[in-house]
């Protein structure tokens, strides 16, 4: 059974850091799609990041280009959301999902995703 797990949430002041884990059991990141989305009260579930560990790719969603940044460390079969200068309105609960690679068209899509984590709530105070 594949399952995923996201942590590394908390309370942070705007401007500070926080560092997201993505880890599975019963499954590897090697040549998946990992992609990372978040869920504010009220509002729809969103692509945050995603990245690609076969092909490299890597996509962020335009408000958080230079601030956030999505690796991969094969040898911990974990993936990272490092999230930089934060602000109020990153408030939300994160979520991991995985895909094999090639099996999806875009992965900015929720639907495109085989396995979900449960989530980890963010919170930036002003």
């Amino acid at each position: 059974e594949v399952q995923l797990q996201a942590s590394g949430g908390g309370l942070v002041q705007a401007g500070g850091s926080l560092r997201l884990s993505c880890t599975a059991s019963g499954y590897t990141f090697d040549d998946s799609a990992i992609g990372w989305f978040r869920q504010a009260p009220g509002k729809e579930r969103e692509a945050v990041s995603s990245i690609d560990t076969g092909d490299g790719n890597i996509y962020y969603l335009d408000s958080v280009k230079g601030r956030f940044a999505t690796s991969y460390d094969s040898a911990k079969n974990t993936v990272y959301l490092q999230m930089n200068r934060l602000k109020p309105e990153d408030t939300a609960v994160y979520y991991c999902a995985a895909v094999v690679s090639g099996d999806y068209n875009d992965p900015r899509r929720a639907n495109e995703y085989d396995w979900w984590g449960q989530g980890t709530q963010v919170t930036v105070s002003s």
